[in-house]
C-alpha cells in the first residue's frame, strides 16, 4: 500500500495505491486526517490505483467524511473500489467524482458519477 500527497493550492490530493485491509490501512488513514488539518479546500482521495479495500477502509472512509464532512471527494474510483460501493450503498454517502480535476472543482455536493 502506498499513499502519496500533493497541495493544490488551498487543497490536497493523495494517492493511494496497492491494497488497503486491516494491516496497511493505517498509513492512509493517518495521511488523510493530517491532510484535512492542513488545507481549508477539498481533500480528494484518488483511488485509481487501489485493487482491493475491505470495511476497515470503509470505516477510514466514512470517519473521514464525518470530520471533513463536504471536503473529502473521492477520484477515479478503480473497478473494486466502485463494486464495493455498489454492494455496500456507499454512492450515496461518499462523493465519488471521474476525475481528480472535476473533483476540486465541483461545488460542495456535487457528483461526477451517478
Amino acid at each position: 500500500m502506498g499513499v502519496t500527497a500533493r497541495q493544490n493550492g488551498e487543497s490536497v490530493v493523495l494517492t493511494v495505491s496497492g491494497e488497503l485491509d486491516l494491516d496497511s490501512v493505517g498509513p492512509f488513514a493517518t495521511a488523510l486526517a493530517h491532510s484535512g488539518e492542513s488545507v481549508t479546500g477539498p481533500v480528494v482521495v484518488d483511488l485509481s490505483a487501489v485493487g482491493f479495500a475491505d470495511s476497515t477502509t470503509v470505516n477510514v472512509l466514512l470517519q473521514a467524511r464525518a470530520t471533513l464532512g463536504p471536503r473529502l471527494r473521492l477520484a477515479r474510483p478503480s473497478a473494486f473500489v466502485r463494486r464495493l460501493f455498489a454492494v455496500i450503498g456507499l454512492e450515496t454517502a461518499l462523493p465519488l467524482y471521474e476525475t481528480v480535476e472535476a473533483a476540486l472543482t465541483a461545488d460542495a455536493g456535487e457528483r461526477e458519477i451517478r
